[in-house]
């Protein structure tokens, strides 16, 4: 037999798909829950459906699917009771308790069909949906975003993780259905078959295949098999469901951290459990108190600094959106210190062991703000300079408001908001950070200014020979008789020359000079 006979032989008997089909997928795997692939030589789809649990026998009783494709909406049906006609609403179209998990759309060809996830899978798990990706995600008590689904054209692909914890508090099994042709222009005394059928059942699978034969053919397909069945898959225990009472409620984990060195110069290390931490208020005699100073090279704050659309660096906090949050002492120029008791309750584990890769010994102790703010409950300012360049920044825009009735720097776009989000001291000398400390100084400061209501304040007929937003703000000042102004007007210019020499372009001979200057 020649080897294009043999490979399709092999396509034509389905072997390897039945074996793709009857494995046993991992519970982090996206497995195919949607597919509709036609080609010219075969025809894939799959469908799938919950199925609920007393039910399991009687739909591996038939070979047929329980739910079709388009189907699984809601509907009602007319019957008559006593002469009496009813009319019962049905909210998946059957009163067979089968529930679809992927739902087709159609709109008469006036709009485009699209299909969508079980709404009550979306809101069990609480998904997010990227629009953009057709792509739905999953946030944990981190902030963590995990990829629970994957929606594409002709497929659907969801993580078996979610799909068994939802069945497990539904009391359903998931029924993926299945029906799979291969055809083949060759006929079947060619390829040395007989036309025939056999169906057969293990354990949870179900499956019929058929060689058949096309009797006056499609297109030149002569012979074709065919595929059908249904696979189920149980659902996890309810208390693997992470839903709610129904799911085990795990243990917190708390992280050491070391909390100073002893004689021998060894590092002390103690667990950031609150439950194990003296206070006062006589917990715990003996260990370490709930507010022991632990330090932290500069760098821990990085991370955040990199999504500031995630996460927020402020004046003595750090939060992750509204999931969790935790004072800290970042007012020193090397380091962070934050509180052994706040490092435990307020950090998810996956965080502490993060800040647990920066932890030094203390040297020294807490800011002077710090302590006032957390120990002696008094208000306090801080002397951190990109703290206060941002209380800067917004006292502007309030008296500029106030005063001249427009701003003088306009808001950042939302794409832009980061530049501002971000600002401060690098905790590094690394020529990358001091580059985008560079282009988000320039942006919120020069790109920033109003232009056309400084052109209000400057004489028109100086208008003419003014260019660049630099000098339109030195003009407003001169015409207005603000004084002391040249200063800020040759550090706004020597801040745009550091950009144009070498932080946005190509570093030229002169970027060395200005940018020792800073």
């Amino acid at each position: 037999m020649s080897n294009n006979l043999q490979a399709e032989l092999d396509r034509l008997s389905q072997a390897k798909r039945l074996a793709e089909i009857s494995r046993e997928p991992e519970l982090t795997e996206l497995i195919t829950v949607y597919l509709s692939d036609h080609g010219q030589d075969h025809l894939y789809g799959f469908y799938s459906a919950f199925v609920p649990s007393v039910k399991i026998e009687a739909s591996l009783a038939a070979i047929e699917w329980d739910l079709n494709t388009g189907r699984g909406v809601p509907g009602s049906v007319e019957y008559y009771e006593n002469n009496n006609r009813r009319v019962e609403y049905l909210r998946f179209g059957n009163d067979s308790g089968i529930e679809p998990l992927i739902i087709e759309r159609h709109f008469y060809d006036i709009r485009p069909d699209y299909k969508e996830i079980s709404e009550e899978f979306r809101l069990f798990h609480d998904l997010y949906h990227d629009r953009k990706e057709d792509h739905y995600y999953k946030i944990d008590d981190a902030g963590n975003e995990e990829l629970i689904a994957i929606v594409e054209p002709g497929r659907i692909r969801i993580r078996l993780k979610e799909i068994r914890q939802f069945m497990a508090v539904r009391e359903m099994y998931l029924a993926i259905f299945f029906d799979c042709r291969e055809y083949s222009s060759h006929d079947l005394e060619t390829l040395g078959l007989k036309e025939g059928e056999r169906e057969q059942r293990v354990g949870l699978l179900k499956w019929h295949f058929r060689y058949g034969d096309f009797r006056g053919g499609i297109d030149d397909k002569k012979t074709y098999s065919r595929l059908v069945g249904k696979r189920l898959i149980e659902p996890l225990p309810k208390e693997k469901s992470g839903f709610g009472g129904f799911g085990e409620k795990e243990a917190k984990r708390y992280g050491e951290f070391i909390i100073g060195i002893d004689k021998e110069g060894r590092e002390i290390v103690h667990t950031s459990d609150p439950s194990h931490l003296s206070n006062n208020f006589g917990a715990n005699p003996g260990a370490p108190n709930y507010l022991t100073a632990v330090h932290f090279r500069k760098e821990v704050l990085d991370k955040y600094y990199q999504k500031p659309g995630k996460y927020s660096v402020e004046d003595s906090l750090l939060r992750c959106g509204s999931l969790w949050s935790m004072m800290m002492d970042n007012h020193h120029d090397d380091r962070v210190v934050a509180w052994l008791g706040d490092l435990g309750r307020d950090l998810p584990y996956e965080e502490q062991l993060y800040w647990r890769s920066y932890n030094i010994p203390p040297t020294g102790g807490p800011s002077e703000t710090f302590i006032r703010r957390q120990l002696l409950a008094e208000f306090a300012k801080s002397e951190r300079v990109e703290h206060i360049f941002q209380q800067n920044c917004e006292k502007l825009k309030d008296l500029c408001n106030k005063i001249l009735g427009w701003p003088l720097l306009l808001p950042l776009t939302p794409e832009d908001a980061h530049h501002f989000r971000g600002i401060r001291v690098p905790s590094s000398d690394e020529q990358k950070d001091f580059d985008e400390l560079v282009q988000s100084l320039t942006k919120i400061l020069i790109d920033s200014l109003n232009e056309k209501a400084l052109n209000a304040l400057i004489p028109p007929e100086q208008l003419t020979a003014i260019k660049g937003s630099i000098a339109r703000l030195e003009s407003a000042f001169g015409a207005c008789g603000v004084s002391d102004f040249k200063p800020h007007i040759d550090f706004l210019r020597k801040l745009q020359n550091l950009r144009s020499s070498g932080a946005a372009h190509r570093k030229g001979g002169n970027y060395r000079k200005i940018a020792d200057e800073f």
